[in-house]
């Protein structure tokens, strides 16, 4: 069955759409659940994750961490999360963890300014002014971490294939477009997408396997699986790490077969 994400502006009603949509469909709920997974699986601490996904970037943080390490991570651990499908996802970058997988709905909910204040007031107890500060300060703080770690923009509908305005629907009308889309034959899960989403499986372990290793965590590897054999490729200035890379990369639950392709550094690289 298909995987639905969903993603929304601060106080949009993303969680408690996502809660809706699964109880109609006897999916899964789930959002900081990845984070915890991701923590238990490769030591990156839960706090340091919510820091790196929900607060403001300064402009020096691109000095002194990769924000590298916490996309793989992330990928990783959603795509260990999402097995077996029948999941509604409403957490961090949820549009970008699947890319090319045919069987996942992408939803994006939007709303104009003066009802996103209005639930702010109400929920907070906050003026007017305060409501309207506080939504910006979320939304720059998103959308400043989503193009840091991700590379996009979070708030562009060509990201998603359904973009919903909540302050023109019942929260129970957006619901049932949600899950009527996703009943639909476009989104049904495949030979062809099963295959994909296993390969996009592998690839995020390997990729996390490879940045969390000490001797190969800051190296450029290119990552590449078709039907669970994976192609190795990049500039490997020290050819005694390819074999230790390549057992590495076999150890990976899922892997078939490893194929490296590592090209040494120009001469003009090694002596300048």
């Amino acid at each position: 069955m298909p995987i639905i994400t969903i993603s929304r502006g601060a106080f949009s009603g993303g969680q408690a759409l996502a809660e809706k949509v699964a109880s109609a469909m006897g999916y899964r709920c789930i959002s900081r659940e990845v984070l915890v997974e991701a923590s238990r699986r490769y030591g990156v601490p839960e706090a340091k994750f919510t820091e790196v996904l929900e607060t403001v970037p300064h402009w020096w943080e691109r000095w002194r961490e990769s924000m590298r390490l916490y996309r793989i991570v992330l990928q990783a651990a959603m795509c260990e999360v999402a097995q077996g499908g029948d999941l509604v996802y409403h957490g961090h970058g949820g549009q970008e963890l699947f890319s090319g997988i045919r069987h996942v709905l992408k939803v994006h909910l939007t709303a104009p300014l003066e009802f996103r204040v209005q639930q702010v007031r109400e929920r907070e107890g906050l003026d007017e002014a305060a409501a309207i500060q506080y939504i910006e300060q979320v939304d720059k703080a998103r959308t400043r971490r989503v193009q840091s770690v991700f590379g996009t923009d979070w708030r562009d509908p060509n990201r998603y294939d359904m973009v919903l305005n909540i302050s023109q629907m019942t929260l129970d009308t957006a619901a049932h477009l949600v899950v009527e889309a996703a009943r639909r034959p476009d989104y049904q899960p495949t030979p062809e997408s099963e295959e994909a989403f296993r390969d996009l499986t592998i690839s995020a372990r390997v990729q996390a396997a490879l940045v969390t290793f000490p001797r190969t965590r800051n190296l450029t590897v290119n990552v590449r699986v078709e039907q669970g054999r994976v192609y190795l490729s990049g500039i490997l200035a020290q050819s005694e790490l390819e074999p230790e890379i390549t057992r590495l990369v076999q150890g990976v639950p899922g892997v078939r077969d490893v194929v490296a392709e590592f090209e040494s550094p120009p001469i003009e690289y090694m002596y300048p």
